[in-house]
This record gives C-alpha cells, structure tokens and sequence, in this order.
C-alpha cells in the first residue's frame, strides 16, 4: 500500500512519536509511506533523521492554501490511503479528497480522549469524509459511540505497540548508580521517574507536590520530557524547596536508559489519554507503575495487578501509592512482571502494525 500520514502539530509527544514507529514498521513491511507536515514542526526533522520521506505543507491552520496544497499533493502521488491525525490537516485532507475524482480513503485516528464536538459538520467529518476511526484505546471508542453516535463497526481501537526487543528490564550486571549519576541523580537515590510531555493534563504538578509531601531526602524525581509546563513546574519545585531533589533532563532521543535509572514509574494524568505508550514501555521494563484511570489507561493498568491506580488530582493519594511501592519491593516485583506479561501478550510493536494494516485495507476495500 501507498499511505500518506498527515500531521499539523508543532509539538513533540507520544503522538508523534507512535506516527513515525507506524512509519518505519510499515515501510519495514514493504509498504511506501510519506508524511504531510507543517513548516517547522519538529516532526519533520525526526522524520529525515529516520529516513522517511517528508513533505512541508501550508498544514498549520485551516485555511484554503492548506486545502489546496494537499488536493494538489494527494492527487500527484496517488496514495491508496490517508491516515490523518489532529483536527487540522483532518479537516484540511478530508476537504481536499471530497473535491477529488476518485480520491483515496481517509482513516482518522484519535490518540487523545478530549470530547469530539456534537454537530452537523463533525459529524460529516468522521461518518461521511472518514472511512475508518482509529482510536489509542477501547473507552475513546466507547465514547465517539455513546457521546457522538458514531458507528461502532467503523471505529478500531489500536494502541501504540512497544518494541519488546528494545525495551527490556534492565541487566543484573548493569550499574543502576552509574546510570543514575549520568541522570544527574545521587547513585544512591530512591528514584520516582516520568516521562511525558509536560502538559497539563500529565498531571507532573500532583506528582511534585506528592513527592515534597513524602518528605524523604532520600527520594528523588526524575522528569524526563519537555513541554509548556516546564517554567511553572520549575517555579513549584522552587516554591516548595525541593531543591536537588528533582531533577528536570528535558527531552531524550531515547528514554531506555533514563527508564532503567527509574525505581518507580509515575504517570498521574487526569484526561486525555489514550493507552498511554510511556506506560506500555515501562510496563515492558517491569517496572512498578503507579497511575490514573484516566482515558483509557484502566484497559492495562489495573489496580494491585499490574500497577496501583490513584485518584486523579490527588497529590496525597498519589503520595501513598509511591510510598507503598517504594517501602514494600515484593509488591513492587510483583507489578512489575505481571505488567510486563501484558505487554508481551497484547501490545507489541507487530501486533500494532497487524492491527493498523487490517485497518487500512479494509478501508481501501470499502465501497
């Protein structure tokens, strides 16, 4: 199959991210893909350094050019598919091909659970201009069905797969210290780590203030992402004199060994997500994890099973749950494996791409 993906967004998170594994898992399997972005988006970059073919439209905002733009591209390259991934460039493709003869399919995956909004043109959006819903979860599928009326045999929940390769416990006979030192962590350190863009809705606000009201020197927070939220989180951290007790290393082209320098994995969302692929991973390096229901992070973490699960805005109860893994290791161990058996059975990287792949072609097949 020839498939274009299209993406408007300037930021970098799991979205992104998940666009550009699909990518290369694809091509690996002998497909051809191209990727649609806006000027200066850092998707763009990624995706050269990855070596997939990438081509800047006027995509950013929805404006005529942009429409024009991709009816041009579209019609030139003769795709067989569109997957299409933020409001923007979906809005933007699906006018481009419902102006075409004979133009390709579009699927549209949702990665996040905001609401979709109720009305006329959304509506033609998803069940006249959209072949296929993908969305990163079963409770957003729910949603667009009980919420938007939409049609349950048109949308497939897919979440992000992991590379079971890749991410592994870490080795017996690495140095957790030294990985801690180059963290920029005392090698000593009882480590709660995150790795999330720093929006919001991750909910790292709840996960500081959880930490300073643990009230243990010997615990430290790793923040690993960058994102809108660094200058206010940086500002809580001086507010509550957590000094040198958390430790802010941005952005990381590969979060593996900052995994394996974590001893506790937090991810305190409070909306818009799907299966979280920060989760899956650390799930894959079975590490203990505690988390949210949010979205659809309930679908793998289950509460005393495969992670401990906390209120959402709870910096107290978020508080409890670090503590109760970090005081009690056959616990923590045992949240561990069991989460790491669920990865292996349900969410790797080719069961994604089995799943995406069905998707495509019977989106193609339609009539």
């Amino acid at each position: 199959m020839k498939i274009l993906h299209t993406e408007n967004s300037q930021g970098w998170g799991g979205q992104e991210i998940r666009i550009l594994s699909e990518m290369r898992g694809m091509a690996a399997r002998g497909h051809v893909l191209e990727l649609a972005c806006a000027p200066g988006a850092r998707i763009e970059e990624e995706a050269r350094r990855a070596g997939l073919a990438v081509t800047v439209l006027p995509i950013a905002r929805k404006r005529l050019p942009g429409v024009l733009a991709l009816r041009r591209f579209i019609a030139a390259r003769g795709f067989d598919v569109v997957n299409t991934h933020s409001s923007t460039d979906s809005w933007l493709s699906a006018l481009a091909c419902a102006s075409l003869r004979g133009a390709p399919p579009i699927v549209r995956t949702r990665h996040i659970s905001a609401p979709v909004p109720d009305n006329a043109a959304t509506r033609w959006l998803y069940t006249r201009a959209t072949r296929r819903i993908v969305t990163t979860g079963e409770a957003l599928k729910a949603r667009l069905v009980r919420d938007n009326g939409f049609p349950a045999e048109a949308i497939v929940s897919v979440p992000t797969g992991i590379d079971l390769a890749r991410f592994v416990p870490r080795a017996a006979d690495v140095d957790a210290g030294a990985l801690r030192a180059r963290a920029g962590v005392p090698r000593d350190a009882r480590v709660i780590g995150i790795v999330a863009t720093l929006r919001s809705w991750k909910g790292h606000r709840y996960l500081v203030e959880a930490v300073a009201a643990l009230g243990r020197a010997d615990v430290v927070l790793l923040i690993v992402g960058d994102g809108p939220q660094r200058a206010a989180l940086e500002g809580l951290v001086a507010g509550l004199k957590l000094g040198g007790r958390v430790v802010f290393a941005g952005n990381q082209g590969d979060v593996l060994p900052w995994l394996h320098a974590i001893d506790v994995f937090a991810l305190p969302s409070y909306a818009n997500e799907g299966v979280p692929q920060a989760i899956l991973q650390a799930f894959a390096c079975a590490l203990p994890v505690v988390t949210t229901d949010a979205g659809a992070i309930g679908e793998v973490a289950r509460d005393g099973d495969t992670a401990l699960v906390v209120q959402k805005e709870s910096a107290a109860d978020l508080a409890r749950g670090l503590a109760r893994l970090l005081d009690d290791p056959g616990l923590a161990r045992r949240l561990g494996e069991n989460a790491r058996a669920l990865v292996r059975a349900r969410h790797g990287h080719d069961a994604m791409l089995d799943a995406m792949e069905a998707v495509f072609r019977a989106a193609i097949a339609r009539p």
